[in-house]
């Protein structure tokens, strides 16, 4: 005769060590890992305060992402005590972790106890039928999904790599994106330009732009500046947000944004492209270098001339500008390995990708000092960008 549940559970507590809560409540914070393998709608409701979640049923594929250390002291919990005991024979027996324990009665006896207990933030049904891809990657998850609902991201342009950019930042559910850009649909923009449309021929770019986002998820504000980024205003519209996609087109823009986003501690991710190639990189202060370091002075007109005069192709500005979103979600999420103190360049006829390495540049007159260190006066308040690009040449 078979053992009935009851006599299995029996025999798997047996072989386990359990923990009392008020064990337990004591450890948090001194480096034990305490995982709830509830499901998601019980985290939701309430869990103990500096645990990890990881579902019973996602246990095998997740727990080394959150728990990558196997002889970790690791206390497992769930409502009652029975299904911990069960993932803790797991984790003992079949992947290997050396220190595991079921916290005894689960999380009801915690409650009953009045021990603290933490409630998340919740996503509406709407967000996580929306979201439930993201929902499902370790990496990014309810706690990730609330980060990007959080951010704000400006996006200076909303051309050819302001529009994918746009559009994936806004489906991922970034909460609040910034659009400056003084420019009007063009005829000529739509090659590449997919933000916009036919119908919207000579609205202003920041409009159009927020009735696609708008359109694709109303979860996203959009907050418009119609105007040419210049020294007059760019700490009038900088300050506030966590980063800024730069996809502009000139250098004097450029080494203003850069300057200011350094003094300010804003992370840029900065693209650009021409003809078939492109390159992408993020500048985030004194984390590694600033756009000066790669550039000290700007390049020879001839060397770098605008698309409208070069050409580019159509599909160039959307291979770049995803790579921009994707870095931009990494930095939010605090995810992977950001393009920081690396160049990617990319050329689109041989297929290609290139790296380089970027380091800091000791003597840049930005980026090796404190911000506090540069004064107003040293920079003139933003010196002539114009001048310094033309200079260079």
């Amino acid at each position: 005769m078979s053992p009935s549940g009851a006599e299995v559970l029996r025999q798997i507590k047996s072989r386990i060590d359990e923990v009392d809560p008020a064990v337990v409540r004591g450890q948090v914070s001194n480096g034990t890992v305490v995982v709830d393998v509830r499901e998601p709608e019980e985290w939701a409701a309430g869990h103990i305060p500096g645990a990890t979640h990881v579902p019973k049923s996602y246990l095998e594929s997740r727990i080394e992402g959150a728990v990558p250390d196997r002889s970790k002291h690791v206390v497992l919990y769930c409502a009652s005590g029975n299904r911990s005991a069960w993932a803790a024979r797991t984790l003992l027996d079949d992947l290997g972790y050396e220190h595991v324990e079921s916290m005894t009665g689960g999380f009801t006896l915690w409650k009953d106890r009045g021990y603290e207990v933490e409630t998340p933030r919740t996503l509406t049904a709407e967000q996580r039928e929306r979201y439930s891809r993201h929902l499902l990657l370790p990496e990014v998850g309810m706690d990730g999904q609330q980060k990007l609902l959080d951010a704000k991201v400006l996006l200076l342009g909303a051309g050819g790599l302001g529009s994918p950019a746009a559009l994936y930042l806004a489906a991922a559910g970034v909460g609040t994106l910034g659009i400056v850009d003084n420019d009007e649909v063009d005829l000529s923009n739509l090659q590449r330009q997919v933000i916009h449309s036919s119908e919207r021929i000579g609205v202003p770019k920041v409009d159009s732009a927020e009735q696609t986002i708008t359109a694709l998820n109303p979860d996203v504000k959009v907050e418009k500046y119609s105007l040419r980024l210049g020294p007059e205003n760019i700490m009038d519209v900088l300050p506030g947000w966590d980063m800024v996609v730069d996809g502009l087109d000139n250098f004097p823009t450029r080494y203003l944004l850069n300057d200011a986003s350094v003094r300010l501690g804003i992370p840029v991710v900065s693209a650009a492209i021409l003809g078939f190639e492109g390159q992408l990189s993020v500048f985030k202060p004194y984390d590694g270098p600033c756009y000066r370091c790669l550039f000290p002075v700007p390049p020879p007109a001839e060397l770098a001339p605008s698309c409208g005069a070069n050409g580019v192709l159509g599909v160039l500005p959307g291979t770049m500008g995803l790579l921009q979103a994707t870095e931009v979600v990494k930095l939010i999420l605090g995810e992977g390995d950001p393009l920081i103190g690396r160049l990617l360049m990319y050329d689109a006829l041989a297929a290609s990708f290139t790296e380089v390495k970027v380091r800091r540049d000791p003597a840049c007159p930005i980026c090796s000092r404190e911000p506090e260190s540069i004064t107003d006066e040293e920079l003139g308040v933003f010196p002539d960008y114009e001048a310094f690009c033309a200079g260079a040449h």
